[in-house]
């Protein structure tokens, strides 16, 4: 591609035209012919590396200031500016698909796997893009975040037109949105969940958490939101577009009424236009009645009939790590869920408590290098619902775990709620196995579909909750 090509859309470069073998924005990828765009992050600033990237044969460098080079570009955000280039470069293959999002703090992953299954059983095939992989149709691809870096995207995006996709469905974080990691991608819907804290070591406030969610629906031709949550119904007071409420607890354009929890699934009546439809699953919980609705209404937008919907709704087993049931063959069960903000802790334990006819014991840790305020808050809504709960470790990275689990132990200060700490996760897991009675229920917190734990320096040792039950089960 030659250099006014990539550039038409974005800068008038002021250089002379050439031929371009490629973009980066990682100082240690530039060879001859490339254009290296300076980013500035968290610990690294691209721009000192500007000068090194030109010696090395770029055909140009991308800057946010005049770095006195000659080969230079000037564009007031070089993120903002990268995404568009990584577009051009793949020749926009966001154009080439529709594009369903949802943004939340709780409930992506679940809206988004519901919404594509949905989809395929429809006869489209669909790109997902998510937390726990990526997929094209029923191929697997894996992924290290949320929202893929920009080149990693827009390559992905290729791939799935390539390959026949016509939809893409997928979690759109807040840092793909800040980070403009999604370049100029445009949804034909989008989904507000919900927003309660978590990230915060990066957005620093959840008034700059909900304006990163918010820049998702400047974005997208459709809104949806959730107007019991807080921010969902102030969203949706600040929406020009095109815009639909969804609720299970008042009048919205989509409600969820007359539920009804069991041990192995859920029910409720699907409501909208005057239409009622009785939908039967076999997730459990009031949040999964919140993500159902919210998938439903999406789908009715998106063209839709929910009667087409049902059957597969009925047979759809759940996503891995949300609420999952962990096999024991005992007179008590095992659930894991990803579960690593406060409020997703209480909806987890206030759902199973519902059903659960013995003590329901919860394993709790919190993730290192992240948010600390939120620690003691994931305990409060422990010792608020939980019979008996375990505090240990999650991923403590580059803290160390009695630190971390010291924080957390705040948050049972003043109350009477049962706690114990064990540092180590497999035995705490090994622990409440131990304690479990008939019909207790045991929750594990925070990892989810995880089958990894992060220790210093990001070394990454298998750790599978699943697996873990088992061997503890061995030990009984």
């Amino acid at each position: 591609m030659r250099l006014y090509e990539l550039f038409e859309e974005t800068e008038n470069t002021g250089l002379s035209d050439r031929e371009v073998s490629g973009i980066t924005d990682n100082s240690n990828n530039v060879k001859e012919g490339y254009v290296f765009v300076c980013v500035k992050g968290a610990t690294f600033d691209g721009h000192t590396k500007a000068a090194e990237a030109l010696s090395k044969g770029a055909a140009a460098v991308v800057t946010e200031r005049d770095l006195g080079l000659s080969d230079q570009i000037i564009t007031a955000d070089t993120r903002k500016c990268y995404g568009k280039l990584c577009a051009k470069w793949f020749d926009h293959p966001e154009r080439k698909m529709k594009f369903i999002g949802v943004t939340g703090t709780n409930g992506k992953t679940t809206m988004t796997n519901i919404i594509k299954k949905i989809l395929m059983a429809g006869g489209h095939k669909v790109g997902l893009i998510g937390t726990i992989q990526n997929e094209i149709g029923d191929t697997v691809v894996q992924t290290k975040n949320t929202t893929p870096m920009a080149y990693e995207y827009m390559e992905l995006l290729c791939r799935m037109a390539e390959e026949g996709c016509d939809t893409v469905v997928m979690e759109v974080s807040s840092f793909g949105l800040v980070q403009h990691r999604i370049g100029p991608t445009r949804f034909d819907i989008s989904v507000f969940t919900n927003l309660t804290q978590d990230h915060l070591d990066y957005h620093k406030t959840m008034e700059e958490y909900y304006q990163a969610k918010k820049m998702l629906f400047d974005i997208s031709d459709v809104s949806i939101c959730n107007i019991d949550d807080e921010y969902g119904k102030r969203l949706f007071s600040e929406l020009s577009t095109e815009k639909y409420s969804f609720s299970r607890k008042q009048s919205a354009d989509f409600s969820a009424d007359n539920a009804e929890l069991y041990s192995d699934g859920t029910a409720f009546v699907f409501s909208y236009s005057g239409k009622t439809y009785p939908v039967r699953m076999r997730m459990t919980g009031t949040f999964n009645i919140e993500n159902m609705t919210a998938a439903m209404a999406a789908l009715v937008r998106f063209g839709v009939s929910p009667e087409t919907m049902l059957q597969t709704i009925a047979d759809y087993p759940g996503v891995k790590g949300r609420c999952e049931i962990i096999p024991t063959g005992r007179d008590f069960s095992v659930i894991c869920d990803y579960a690593h903000t406060p409020d997703a802790v209480e909806n987890i334990l206030t759902s199973v408590k519902e059903y659960c006819h013995g003590r329901l014991i919860c394993l709790l840790g919190c993730g290192g290098n992240r948010d600390r305020d939120k620690r003691p808050k994931m305990a409060k809504a422990a010792a608020s619902y939980a019979d008996l709960t375990i505090v240990t470790s999650d991923n403590p990275r580059n803290e160390d775990p009695e630190l971390i689990i010291k924080d957390i132990l705040a948050g049972f200060e003043g109350t009477n709620a049962e706690h114990i700490a064990v540092t180590d996760r497999r035995e705490a897991i090994y622990k409440a196995l131990s304690l479990a009675e008939k019909n207790d229920i045991i929750v594990l917190v925070g990892k989810g579909h995880e089958d990894y734990q992060v220790l210093k320096d990001n070394v990454h040792v298998h750790f599978d909750e699943r697996e873990v039950v088992a061997e503890g089960l061995k030990l009984l």
